[in-house]
């Protein structure tokens, strides 16, 4: 059993003696001190589960040492016993209370009711130091549930990014598509303004796969995706891969002339990489043909129609020659 500290605090050495053999046991460690100052300063150095106090001291007696301990946080909780000399004045009884006291004991002192008032304050102790070490591993078992709960929210963020993301090319796939588009759709229903796609498809892709490999397919994917999306100037503006070697853009609250600036953007990126693409029937390096759809979003209105409208403008792009861009509003008209 883990040893609780008393403190003795008497000016008188033979009281001190005459305490430290009446209170000696395995599970006690008894410190003493002959003043008050003395006492304040051993209680730096320990956790006493109780204090016996000695009333008459010099310079500093019982009630003020006391009352200082009661005063400090780290000493507040010990409890006091006053021990003293006087039966009959009732007023030291009550002033020792006032200062903090949980018990008022005479002299000379009854062993077995000394020692059993110290036995309930020290199993007292007990169930507090219990409480306190449960208290520090409930504590602990809560910050490590926060860390664990902090970690499993990172993960679920990472996994929900990269759900969300192409592993090749590490834009947006195909779902963050889907979830981008819907939900731009419905915002611009609400707004009436209008909302375009561009579709983007690598020119001869399957030729320059069969003529170079794959590992040159994917990394020519990927320079394509930075290119196309470095061209995309605002961040409301999303690139993703569609599937394949095809790309698409979605550009909120932008119509069909305005998107002109940035598909022009998006074909010049590309062009500016010079991959050189020995199978391709239109450049000798990699091209890219680009559709442009542009509609407000209608109550009866759907976006499919709108990838349906912007493929067919790519379509057109590549039937015009490959390397350029098309609108869909060309398509009505050809």
């Amino acid at each position: 059993m883990m040893q609780a500290d008393i403190l003795i605090v008497d000016d008188n050495p033979n009281n001190l003696f005459a305490l430290e053999n009446l209170l000696a046991a395995p599970n006690l460690n008894i410190i003493t001190a002959q003043s008050g100052n003395e006492a304040l300063a051993k209680t730096l150095s320990h956790e006493f589960a109780i204090a016996l106090l000695d009333v008459q001291m010099p310079e500093m007696d019982g009630f003020e040492t006391a009352a200082l301990m009661r005063g400090n946080s780290r000493t507040r909780h010990i409890p006091i016993i006053f021990v003293t000399a006087n039966r009959t004045e009732r007023e030291h009884v009550f002033r020792g209370y006032d200062s903090g006291a949980v018990d008022y004991l005479a002299k000379p002192l009854d062993a077995d009711v000394l020692k059993s008032k110290i036995n309930v304050f020290l199993e007292l102790h007990r169930h507090r130091r219990a409480l306190e070490e449960k208290t520090a591993e409930l504590d602990a078992k809560i910050v490590e549930l926060e860390r664990l709960q902090a970690l499993l929210q990172e993960r679920n963020e990472q996994l929900r990014v990269l759900s969300r993301t192409d592993r090749l090319t590490g834009i947006f796939n195909r779902l963050s598509f889907d979830e981008t588009l819907d939900y731009e759709w419905r915002r611009c229903l609400r707004t009436g303004k209008p909302l375009t796609l561009i579709m983007a498809d690598i020119d001869h892709f399957k030729a320059y796969n069969d003529r170079l490999g794959h590992i040159a397919g994917d990394h020519c994917l990927k320079q394509v995706a930075w290119a196309l999306s470095a061209a995309l100037m605002r961040h409301v503006d999303t690139l993703a891969r569609y599937g394949g070697e095809e790309f698409s853009a979605i550009l909120p609250e932008t119509d069909e002339a305005g998107a002109v600036a940035v598909v022009t953007r998006m074909r010049n990126a590309v062009k500016a990489l010079n991959i050189a693409h020995p199978a391709s029937d239109t450049e000798r390096h990699v091209t890219v043909s680009l559709g442009v759809a542009s509609i407000i979003p209608g109550p009866d209105g759907h976006t499919l129609q709108l990838i349906e409208n912007a493929d067919a403008a790519m379509y057109l792009a590549k039937q015009l020659g490959r390397d350029r861009y098309a609108l869909y509003s060309q398509t009505l008209t050809s």
